[in-house]
């Protein structure tokens, strides 16, 4: 025990503990998400190029400019919501979606396997790509973002694990637990169209 937390450093835990009140905030559609995002984000670039993982690294930096871009999304006041409202994607949406990610995992994953020393390139990259589509669900209030969320999730246990990224991989676990009742939540607070 006292190796595993040996490994844990203080950014990472101050990401993870910014990481957790994002997802508490984003369950509740409460607004200050996205300031606990950007700063969690901002910590995790560090954090996640210091373990050699280049694709989480940069999705970081994405979820830095997503979080801007979902804050703006959100800012405007209704009487049941703030900003919009929670809808649904159709068929057609989620699969040109899964083969956008899979698409861009296999060439992220080649790219980084044949260029550089990056831990699980193709897990990296599918984690990454993933995440890149579901934060954008987020944005928009995709209700099914929370079940992208679960796949993307139980995969980065694994990588985190593998990195010696305890914190991350606990975060992981609490954000399974969460996702369940994001979707609950927003399925409940859709307006009956």
């Amino acid at each position: 025990m006292n190796e595993i937390l040996g490994t844990i450093s203080a950014a990472e835990a101050l990401a993870v503990g910014l990481g957790i009140a994002y997802l508490l905030l984003a369950v509740r559609e409460n607004i200050a998400c996205w300031y606990a995002a950007f700063l969690s984000t901002a910590i995790s670039v560090y954090v996640f190029w210091d373990v050699s993982l280049v694709m989480e690294s940069l999705l970081n930096v994405y979820y830095m400019v997503m979080a801007v871009y979902g804050w703006l999304q959100w800012r405007g006041k209704t009487a049941t919501h703030e900003g919009l409202a929670v809808s649904t994607w159709a068929p057609r949406n989620h699969s040109l979606a899964i083969i956008g990610v899979l698409l861009a995992t296999a060439i992220s994953g080649a790219v980084l396997s044949a260029n550089t020393s990056a831990s699980w390139p193709f897990v990296d990259s599918f984690t990454t790509w993933g995440s890149v589509l579901t934060t954008f669900m987020v944005a928009r209030k995709i209700l099914e973002n929370w079940i992208y969320w679960i796949v993307i999730d139980t995969t980065s246990i694994f990588l985190y694990l593998d990195r010696g990224l305890y914190l991350y991989a606990g975060l992981f676990v609490a954000y399974l637990v969460i996702a369940v009742f994001g979707y609950i939540s927003w399925r409940r607070s859709m307006v009956p169209a």
